[in-house]
């Protein structure tokens, strides 16, 4: 427990079991023989009586204990079909999900952090007292799966034996949901106990889908408990709302980072890929961009990649190590093709991975298409919403694409090419570039580097991303610190803090410490003189961002210094377009892109100032670099005009 002295545990509350006696005459009377077997393997204590406490509550007809072995994941793969939770394609191992036409994405409305009196929470959270959550929870939960089975089983989040793993358990009535975790997680049934007592944690995740309709959406509900580290999903389906091990487990991540290890551990929405150097030099980087700002695609443009999503770090032996909490995707398809991802295209369009797809267009062959496959796509077929037709629209009158924006497809890394084998390597990768990104199409250069690391955690602290279809009902411009922000359950401020205490240890040696870097993908013709919103660029240009970065952490190419960071030079960028994409690279498009629009990046300073300025404690370091660097900027202003081009600098 991190939080909430004065606190309950509110399953425990509803369930009334405290002893392990009772907990064992609940499974004694609601197991059968063969998962009564595998309970009673697990010895946690603490653990049963949550498992217990949920048995009680949510009142389900049959319960089934999944220890990870090929005769129960196949029970869980035959579940799915026979609840009408997936259906099979006509590829083999190949299967469709769909979910609620209205909740394709974060039901960020009705996700909530369960306060305790006098709690800072993050103001960027929604935020519910305990009471309150507790007769939520209680009006919605008792008796949720009454006619349904539940399915219990035992994970780690990151390899067994890493210094940054976290054991965790789910418990969910969707065999859907236990599907895709044991894609995207690792089932650690036998080791669960040994895993609790070395690390001294885990996490509980309950979950119901409920009816799963339509009508019981407005009760649906996400409830993170930091005190007793549990989160309750109820009446939604979309792994988003429903996988707590993922982003709920997530933010209680965040939270160990931050109140117990700060300092010498993060827990970070970024992916892990491994950039090729000189000599067949490996460099890992990590780097965060909020969901649908093409995370997944910079994870693919390493050689090798661990994560595509999230990442664990922490010093070890002078430098920052990082281990993925999972072990597969859980990726957007939108726009992934042969073109900017070969290797993902190999395991959707070729036998032998397993694909659990969702909210794509199904045509009448069982073949599913999306929008920017670019391939030939059928004019009739089932989606997200039902039947479907080219030009159907919907009741707003605007037309419906073929797919979702936020259709995804679930498998296992290593089912592709270029998955490191490092993904289980409970020491971590060694992470010498940090990166972050979002949606800008008008301020920031394609890529930057920082002076030093305040001005690093500043870029992270800066994001600014429009608004995507990963969150239900958002809209516009957003503020989105560090990619992080919905997943930061305590004060910004900690969370702040915490990030410049990390990036500035001491314990990290100096011939070790991080390049920290800024990325934008989405800067417009039309945002640098043109007339067009085409992007000033192309997909597979990301190569070359991360090349640049990977030759100046190792001190192979030099930089042009300016009041935001050093960018690149334009010979090191053409020589990287033309050998590593083979693409002519003309001045006039680097002048484009690197010229530096004073007025555009100061009024983005000044947004920040502003809005940091709002809330409490906020680091003073932050607004020293924003300080720091406006001043340089009216400087350079006042010396060279409101647009200077690199050759100016």
């Amino acid at each position: 427990m991190i939080y909430g002295n004065n606190s309950f545990d509110i399953i425990i509350q509803l369930g009334g079991v405290t002893e392990i006696s009772a907990a064992k005459k609940v499974f004694e009377d609601n197991m059968d023989q063969q998962s009564l077997s595998k309970i009673n393997q697990i010895s946690t204590k603490s653990a049963l009586l949550k498992i217990a406490n949920a048995i009680l509550v949510c009142q389900p007809s049959t319960i089934f204990v999944n220890t990870g072995s090929e005769a129960d994941v196949q029970y869980i793969r035959d579940l799915a079909l026979k609840n009408g939770e997936e259906a099979t394609l006509t590829m083999d191992q190949h299967t469709i999900h769909f979910d609620l036409k209205k909740e394709q994405g974060r039901i960020v409305d009705r996700t909530f952090v369960i306060a305790n009196d006098d709690e800072r929470i993050s103001s960027l959270a929604n935020k519910m007292s305990r009471a309150d959550a507790t007769k939520d929870i209680e009006s919605k939960m008792i008796g949720v799966m009454k006619g349904k089975e539940m399915v219990i089983g035992f994970y780690m989040r990151g390899p067994v034996g890493s210094q940054g793993s976290n054991p965790a358990i789910e418990v969910t009535s969707s065999a859907y949901v236990c599907h895709s975790a044991e894609l995207l997680y690792r089932n650690a049934f036998s080791a669960f106990d040994t895993e609790v007592e070395r690390l001294g944690h885990f996490y509980t995740n309950i979950h119901s889908q409920g009816p799963n309709r339509l009508e019981d959406l407005p009760n649906a509900r996400v409830f993170m408990d930091r005190s007793y580290q549990t989160t309750y999903s109820l009446f939604c389906t979309y792994a988003g709302n429903t996988l707590l091990m993922k982003k709920g487990n997530h933010r209680f991540s965040v939270d160990r980072a931050v109140y117990e290890n700060r300092g010498t551990e993060l827990s970070e929405h970024m992916f892990i890929t491994g950039i090729s150097g000189s000599n067949d030099r490996l460099t890992w980087f990590a780097g965060a961009a909020p969901s649908g700002c093409g995370k997944t695609t910079t994870a693919m443009a390493g050689k090798v990649f661990i994560g595509d999503d999230l990442a664990q770090m922490w010093i070890d032996n002078g430098s920052i190590k990082s281990i993925n909490p999972e072990s597969g995707i859980f990726g957007i398809v939108e726009d992934v093709n042969r073109e900017g991802d070969p290797l993902l295209m190999d395991c959707l369009r070729n036998p032998g991975t397993e694909v659990i797809w969702s909210n794509v267009l199904i045509d009448d062959k069982k073949v599913p298409y999306w929008v920017g496959s670019m391939e030939e796509t059928p004019d009739k077929g089932f989606n997200f919403q039902g039947d479907w037709f080219k030009g159907k629209t919907d009741e707003d009158g605007k037309e419906i694409p073929i797919s979702h924006p936020n259709s995804r497809c679930t498998v296992k890394a290593e089912a592709l090419a270029n998955c490191s084998k490092e993904l289980n390597n409970p020491a971590g990768a060694e992470i010498r570039v940090v990166t972050y990104s979002g949606r800008d199409s008008d301020t920031m250069p394609p890529v930057w580097a920082t002076a030093n690391a305040n001005h690093g955690v500043a870029i992270g602290a800066s994001i600014v991303s429009a608004a995507t279809a990963t969150e239900v009902g958002a809209t516009g411009v957003k503020r989105a610190p560090w990619a992080n922000a919905p997943f930061i359950p305590g004060d910004l401020s900690d969370y702040m803090d915490a990030q410049f205490k990390f990036f500035n240890s001491d314990l990290i040696t100096s011939d070790k410490k991080p390049i920290m870097a800024g990325l934008n993908y989405f800067l417009t013709e039309e945002a640098r003189g043109g007339t067009s919103k085409k992007l000033l660029g192309e997909k597979r240009d990301v190569k070359v961002w991360l090349a640049w970065l990977e030759r100046r952490v190792h001190g192979e190419v030099e930089a042009i210094e300016t009041p935001i960071g050093w960018l690149p030079k334009y010979e090191d960028l053409k020589s990287l377009f033309k050998t590593l994409i083979d693409k002519d690279y003309s001045e006039d498009l680097y002048v484009k892109q690197f010229s530096i629009y004073i007025d555009k990046i100061i009024s983005r300073i000044d947004l920040q100032t502003e809005a940091y300025g709002k809330e409490k404690s906020i680091p003073v370091q932050l607004f020293e670099v924003y300080q720091e660097q406006k001043a340089g900027l009216l400087s350079l202003k006042e010396k060279s005009g409101a647009i200077v081009p690199p050759s100016q600098l």
